[in-house]
């Protein structure tokens, strides 16, 4: 079954309407220029709701910070994984010692230094490349290469994913999961409860088949 990361989630209303959609996983977003930041505060309390209505694995995105502000943030909120969307350095992914996937803009790069690829699942998170964004760009990736890569790793399928699209994006990629932001949001930062369940829908119904 394909897994569902609905990323970007700053209130405690999208966080349990990302839950009751079906979602596997939860992203919160730590990079403060983005449009979904949220503070360590603000992600506590989600999570602390949360975990009264039912167990959904939780993901820190993390752009450019140290190990020692990734580590000390997933071990106050009880993170399950850090996605490194930014410009790290493979001793980071040894550092984080199992615990951390690395976001690509792009594929043409993920085999150039096999100690970013996770060794467990998710591999890594192939997204859109949009020069001067780390992410949530609404771009559509080139699924082409990531149905390469999908046949060797079990990755996560990003980049302009949206309800209408995503069927496609699992067909052709047939990826271990798919990862969306801007594509189920009103506005940049808004999440849409009707669109959250719309794209678990579609995802679920190509596997149906």
């Amino acid at each position: 079954m394909t897994k569902i990361k609905i990323c970007g989630i700053k209130t405690i209303d999208d966080a349990l309407a990302a839950m009751e959609a079906g979602a596997d996983l939860i992203g919160f977003n730590f990079y403060p220029k983005s449009p979904r930041y949220v503070t360590v505060g603000m992600c506590r309390n989600i999570m602390s709701v949360m975990r009264q209505h039912g167990r959904v694995a939780c993901v820190g995105v993390f752009v450019n910070a140290s190990v020692a502000e990734i580590c000390a943030t997933m071990d106050t909120l009880g993170l399950n994984l850090a996605q490194l969307h930014g410009d790290e350095a493979p001793a980071m992914m040894a550092a984080l010692d199992g615990k951390a996937f690395k976001a690509f803009r792009g594929g043409a790069d993920v085999e150039t230094d096999k100690r970013m690829i996770a060794n467990s699942a998710p591999a890594f998170l192939v997204d859109a490349s949009v020069k001067g964004l780390y992410g949530g760009s609404g771009v559509i990736g080139d699924w082409n290469g990531a149905a390469e890569l999908a046949k060797k790793y079990p990755l996560l399928q990003a980049g302009g994913l949206t309800p209408e699209n995503v069927a496609e994006a699992v067909r052709q990629v047939k990826p271990w999961g798919v990862d969306v932001a801007s594509g189920v949001e009103s506005a940049p930062g808004e999440k849409d409860t009707a669109k959250m369940s719309d794209f678990v829908k579609a995802v679920r119904a190509v596997e149906s088949k």
